[in-house]
């Protein structure tokens, strides 16, 4: 692996990639420091953030909702519509012609995506800026219109930015860049809360060596993680023999890999962005008490809440296969080349034999990722370790486990590119591997 970085760094074309992206994401994080207007940060860490959810889009933020900086809503109203347009395009007929068109549609979907974000994010903006802010003002400040005025304009061009720089990583730099916005932030909040996690101990709130075997545990899931994520099942396939001339054309063997979590690190993502909406809306209405019981439901350190991330990382993982993988396509794909799996006739049979080992393997990888999102804080409340940082759950884990693997696929696939030896070892056995 030591070689592979050395490698990577000796391509001028990776090399200026990687410092792309690096000088990017310094960039987002300068944004921690430009706050917005009329705020008092003291008063915010004080108190405000007490409640979990809010501590939750601090978390996904990288800490930029403490001080409630221009980039506090960070990626999350992007995601919220990149959520809602993609399931359009399901089920809206003139979205899914437009996806179908080719790269133009998909930059206006795009577009259309970044529009919907901004508007989002400016009604975001106004129920945080009634919900939570009012009394966390600065003296000569008023909960008033203008002050609704500043964090809506404030929030907008952060936003606008984050996605700016986000595009700017994925296009000119190495891997997703709202993703790795995000692992940027959980990676430099992982110190911090470690400390904070020993700082308790030392003052008689937790166990020493329940954190101990939290952590070693925590090194166990994460293995675990990286082996699920690079599982993959191998379907094979047979090219037609044809004859022309004198030449025989075809007849080799091949395969179709098909990850066993396919989706990646999406549902995750998707799963925390609507954990957070509602709450939001929810804190701007105060004396409404049945709007008030509802916000256990949507806090991941309540088991309510943690049901509820569950649920919808396993249905997000779901719905994101299905998207992104089409049995269909590749049926078509397969006869247009003169493929087929053996033992399975083309057509509408092997359309239903890619459908049924998708839906089996998406199960188990859906199954795994809600495992893992709920065991850390199912054993923290066994061990009486307390609430875990939002950096040591399930779902931090899953995102930097899955960033980082998506991020050194990109990388490897560079190097084999310039034929130089990848992060993985080649000598892979290329079986059909087993069902499952």
């Amino acid at each position: 692996m030591l070689k592979a970085f050395r490698n990577a760094l000796l391509i001028p074309d990776l090399r200026n990639k990687l410092f792309i992206t690096l000088g990017l994401l310094a960039v987002y994080r300068l944004l921690n420091f430009v706050p917005t207007p009329g705020i008092n940060i003291d008063a915010l860490r004080g108190g405000a953030l007490d409640n979990g959810v809010f501590t939750l889009l601090n978390f996904i933020s990288g800490g930029n909702f403490s001080v409630f900086s221009i980039a506090a809503l960070g990626v999350i109203p992007y995601i919220t519509a990149s959520i809602i347009f993609q399931m359009l395009t399901s089920i809206y007929p003139p979205l899914e012609k437009l996806q179908k068109e080719g790269q133009e549609g998909t930059r206006k979907i795009a577009r259309y995506t970044r529009y919907a974000a901004i508007a989002l994010g400016a009604i975001q903006s106004v129920f945080l800026a009634i919900a939570l802010l009012g009394n966390v003002l600065k003296p000569g400040w008023n909960n008033g219109p203008f002050f609704w005025f500043i964090v809506v304009v404030t929030q907008v061009a952060g936003i606008a930015l984050v996605m700016w720089l986000g595009e700017k990583i994925t296009e000119f730099g190495v891997g997703n860049g709202i993703s790795l916005i995000i692992y940027a932030g959980i990676v430099v909040a992982f110190p911090g809360a470690l400390v904070q996690q020993f700082v308790l101990i030392n003052q008689g709130q937790g166990n020493i060596f329940s954190l101990i075997i939290y952590l070693v545990l925590l090194v166990i899931a994460i293995a675990g993680m990286v082996l699920v994520q690079q599982a993959e099942r191998r379907i094979p396939i047979q090219y037609a023999r044809q004859v022309r001339g004198r030449r025989v054309m075809g007849g080799q063997t091949t395969y179709i890999p098909m990850r066993l979590n396919a989706a990646g690190v999406i549902p995750i993502i998707f799963a925390v962005s609507i954990l957070i909406l509602p709450p939001t809306i929810i804190g701007a209405f105060p004396n409404v008490l049945w709007l008030q019981s509802l916000s256990p439901w949507f806090n991941q350190r309540d088991p309510r809440g943690l049901i509820i991330s569950t649920l919808l990382i396993v249905a997000f993982t779901f719905f994101y296969t299905q998207i992104t993988y089409d049995p269909r396509r590749i049926g078509e794909q397969l006869r247009e080349q003169g493929a087929f799996i053996p033992g399975v006739r083309p057509g509408q049979q092997t359309v239903d034999h890619l459908q049924k080992i998708l839906n089996r393997i998406t199960l188990w990888g859906a199954l795994f990722l809600g495992l893992v999102n709920a065991v850390p804080q199912i054993f923290a409340w066994i061990t009486n370790t307390g609430n875990l940082p939002f950096v040591f759950s399930g779902t931090g884990l899953l995102i930097m486990v899955g960033v980082a693997l998506d991020t050194l696929r990109q990388v490897e696939s560079q190097l084999t590119m310039r034929h130089y030896e990848g992060f993985v070892s080649k000598g892979r056995i290329r079986g059909r591997g087993r069902s499952f």
